[in-house]
């Protein structure tokens, strides 16, 4: 059981910058994959960033240049840095973590954190 917590977020305005964390328990963090993902009013969750074990990370393209994932396995935490934000990205943010099988594909473990608030004004 992986317990994943979200904080960081809050009401900014157009252009500015905010650093979503998410801190893990539970189990080795290092084995995860770990990943950012959002959901605006009325649309899909959709993927926001993931970054890998080895440090290998992508990017929606709606957010490539402007946000960076990074991972400090020492303190078992994921951060989501956001510069130059948009209205558009408001949404909540949720934290997840995978860990995936030998065949890379398998996934063994799924798990979401509770969200945090990004709302950015106009």
């Amino acid at each position: 059981q992986v317990q994943l917590v979200e904080s960081g977020g809050g009401l900014v305005q157009s252009g500015e910058s905010l650093r979503l964390s998410c801190a893990a328990s539970g189990t080795i963090f290092s084995r995860y994959v770990m990943g950012w993902y959002r959901q605006a009013p009325g649309k899909q969750r959709e993927l926001v960033a993931t970054i890998t074990s080895s440090d290998t990370s992508n990017y929606a393209d709606s957010v490539k240049g402007r946000f960076t994932v990074s991972r400090d396995n020492a303190k078992n935490t994921v951060y989501l840095q956001m510069n130059s934000l948009r209205p558009e990205d408001t949404a909540v943010y949720y934290c997840n973590a995978k860990r995936f099988g030998a065949e890379s594909r398998q996934i063994l473990y799924n798990y979401w954190g509770q969200g945090t608030q990004v709302t950015v004004s106009s």
